[in-house]
């Protein structure tokens, strides 16, 4: 399906009721276009509580949210005739971002995680707002949110503004077709009535963390098939630079470093270089008791990124559980406000990942060097040029994977760690949430592409290897890696080239997953 048209008939659903949405929910949705529906229990609980902030709106005294204004001008009593424009004025005067447009996905994750947290009944709006939402989702309606304007803290303000203000038949959206028209046009051209927003409910809509944990989960299952990768492209090296594998023994690992992480990628790089002919060959030619530590210690690095990943997931799962909004109705009746809103719980796991994803690519970038380095690659040519001299062979793909490295470290540096106050001082504290999911996408992106040229050097490596009189034969796991790379478009040894075509069919194979996948039809699940 094209990921910009409107979702098919067929397409699988995701049913929203009181529980909690999975991760593989908000993938569904966001990536694959599932269709979504609101179960009857939430609509039930979602009236319940819109019955509450009916009672608290009819009231003389000023309740936060329902009758009065926000932030610092939460001081003021609105009248009731004045209430509806307040929600409008809340939602146009948020919608204030800039910058290019985020991605699509990005959005629909975005939409459907503040619909989740308005079916939980806690935010007190209407069921005919989570409602429109879904229709939206399902019509393939976009709205356009722009790059700047969240301080990840009172939610994703201006992200989830610029949506709420397409809910209103107002802003600018893009349509199944993915052309960007005005909101309006959109919605009537779905049959989808604007929604005329009462008290509580654009303050609701804004209120949230949805923006930062839609990339976090989209991050979380990128970062899951790249460590799997890596772990494939590290078995490649160590067999292309005749490394040991006794160093991969499950004995080594959980028994005595009770790590789970490095026990899986171990567990991975071993089964990978099964049934090798040219590891253990370090005792050979040019004898060494040792491989490097980049070759040594990758289970050990990769290890602690699986495992920073396992610590991300658990916050993850839990911000998926929760009701982010301020003020929230309780099941009691009470209307109370909090600081739930607040990033930092997200933040932090955002930036802890890519510091892990800069530090993956680190070691990866060092294995291709050593793959290249005539002194150091234990009988490879230079470069893994034809004529090392005539030919550079890969001397400049090493210089692209060094930049990629080099930028990953810069977006490692920890946006959590600033702030900048806000709202006369009322928002004197902020996470900076949306900021770390935004470098993280491009930190997660530019590790494929790092990987990627490990991938090329060492099938290039591999295949040099082959083709050497009396050399022992690849693992059958990395002859079927070699060949999805050749089958994907990753030229072989040889004479120089047009390098950029074969060092983007790579990146193109690392992120579909169907690396990790013809590998696996040898070896079979890898972790």
């Amino acid at each position: 399906m094209d990921m910009h048209s409107a979702v098919a008939p067929d397409a699988p659903l995701v049913q929203v009721g009181k529980a909690d949405v999975s991760a593989e929910d908000v993938l569904a949705v966001a990536r694959w276009n599932a269709r979504v529906e609101i179960g009857p229990d939430a609509l039930a609980e979602m009236a319940t509580a819109r019955a509450r902030i009916d009672a608290l709106a009819a009231e003389p005294r000023p309740v936060y949210g329902v009758s009065t204004g926000f932030g610092a001008l939460a001081v003021r009593h609105i009248s009731p005739e004045l209430r509806a424009q307040l929600q409008r004025s809340l939602v146009r005067s948020h919608a204030a971002g800039m910058g290019p447009a985020v991605e699509r996905e990005v959005v629909r994750a975005l939409v459907f995680l503040r619909m989740k947290t308005l079916a939980s009944g806690r935010t007190g709006v209407r069921p005919l707002v989570a409602q429109t939402m879904a229709a939206l989702l399902n019509a393939g309606i976009t709205p356009v949110v722009r790059e700047f304007g969240s301080l990840g803290c009172s939610g994703d303000l201006a992200p989830l503004s610029h949506c709420a203000l397409v809910l209103m038949g107002e802003g600018v959206a893009t349509g199944p077709d993915g052309v960007e028209k005005p909101a309006a046009e959109l919605l009537a051209a779905a049959g989808i009535e604007p929604v005329e927003l009462l008290e509580k409910e654009g303050l609701a809509l804004i209120n949230g963390t949805d923006g930062m944990l839609g990339m976090l989960v989209m991050a979380i299952a990128d970062l899951q098939r790249l460590y799997t990768t890596a772990d494939i492209t590290a078995a490649m090296t160590l067999e292309a630079l005749l490394g040991t594998d006794k160093v991969l023994a499950p004995e080594l690992h959980a028994p005595i470093r009770p790590h789970p992480g490095q026990a899986l990628s171990a567990a991975n790089m071993l089964a990978v270089l099964k049934d090798s002919g040219l590891t253990g060959h370090h005792q050979d030619d040019a004898p060494r008791v040792q491989d490097a530590y980049s070759i040594r210690c990758a289970p050990q690095v990769a290890g602690a990124g699986r495992d920073t990943l396992a610590h991300a997931q658990l916050v993850a799962s839990r911000e998926l559980a929760a009701s982010v909004d301020n003020p929230v109705v309780l099941p009691d009746g009470r209307v109370e406000s909090n600081g739930n809103f607040h990033g930092a719980p997200v933040a932090y796991v955002l930036d802890f990942l890519a510091i892990a994803a800069a530090d993956l690519g680190s070691i990866s970038e060092r294995r291709t060097d050593r793959l290249l380095d005539k002194a150091r690659s234990h009988g490879l040519p230079a470069f893994l040029a034809d004529d090392p001299g005539v030919d550079s062979g890969l001397m400049i793909a090493q210089y692209t994977q060094a930049a990629l490295v080099s930028e990953n470290k810069r977006l490692a540096v920890p946006a959590s760690v600033d702030s900048i106050p806000s709202s006369a001082m009322q928002e004197d504290h902020v996470s900076m949430g949306w900021s770390a999911a935004r470098k993280l996408r491009q930190a997660v992106d530019n590790l494929g592409r790092i990987l990627a040229v490990e991938l090329t050097a060492a099938a290039r490596a591999l295949e040099i290897r082959q083709q050497a009189d009396g050399a022992g034969r690849t693992a059958p796991a990395t002859t079927a890696a070699m060949a999805a790379a050749r089958e994907a478009g990753v030229g072989g040894a040889g004479r120089d080239r047009f390098l950029s075509p074969d060092l983007e069919a790579a990146a193109a194979l690392v992120a579909s997953g169907e690396l990790v996948r013809a590998v696996e039809r040898v070896t079979g699940p890898l972790a």
